[in-house]
């Protein structure tokens, strides 16, 4: 059977201040889209209101614009994918064995809130499916309750963009909350490596995350040996 994964990326452009664009972290969407390809997965990608994913542009300039995002931006087919992606109620839950959300600043804003993701990543949870994320992406898990009324996250091992890499990268001051200690308060068991910006994935059950945009291609790794 083929396996089949879902992307969720984010459909805000700007900051709270709109002089401040944002958007998709986008190589830590290639990373893993070209891994889960290269081991035959089908994937279709989704976001809180289908359409346009705007991209991050301090993602697009050198260093950070490597060999993997560089081609995507390059091939109109793969761009099309993010000028036109699902929405939540396109897709059915059933059809994946794995969710992963991407990352930027812009998911802070339309991730936590979505009731359309958080129905899905809760049903791919409990039929067995592996659920992940990759640096902000966690954010999308912040307020995912299961069935029985309790978090996702609750008592498990996770990681995404700590407070100090807000600090390093200075953006802390225009982060709508510090998604490391909303973590923490909803009593998730949160690790981060000992240096910043170094790659990191932890691994709690069939929950998957990774720290930071460098941290994609072991994240997606990470679910390829789940799956």
């Amino acid at each position: 059977m083929t396996r089949r994964i879902l992307h969720v990326v984010s459909n805000v452009g700007h900051f709270d201040d709109p002089s401040h664009p944002t958007g998709l972290w986008l190589s830590e969407l290639t990373h893993a889209y070209d891994l889960f390809e290269a081991k035959g997965f089908e994937q279709r990608i989704m976001s809180p209101r289908g359409g346009v994913s705007p991209l991050e542009p301090r993602a697009l300039k050198w260093p950070l614009l490597d060999a993997s995002a560089k081609a995507w931006l390059e091939n109109r087919n793969r761009m099309a994918l993010l000028a036109d992606t699902a929405r939540p109620e396109d897709i059915d839950p059933a059809d994946f064995d794995a969710i992963y959300f991407t990352g930027g600043h812009a998911v802070m804003w339309d991730f936590p809130d979505s009731a359309g993701l958080q129905r899905i990543t809760r049903a791919i949870f409990e039929r067995g499916g592996v659920v992940s994320a990759v640096c902000h992406g966690y954010c999308g898990l912040l307020n995912t309750k299961l069935s029985d009324g309790s978090l996702l996250v609750s008592g498990r091992r996770i990681t995404g963009f700590s407070w100090r890499e807000e600090m390093l990268a200075g953006v802390a001051r225009d982060m709508p909350y510090n998604a490391e200690l909303e973590m923490k308060l909803r009593g998730a068991r949160y690790e981060k490596a000992l240096l910043p910006f170094v790659p990191k994935a932890v691994v709690d059950g069939r929950l998957v995350t990774g720290q930071n945009p460098a941290s994609a291609k072991v994240t997606a790794t990470r679910v390829i040996e789940l799956l």
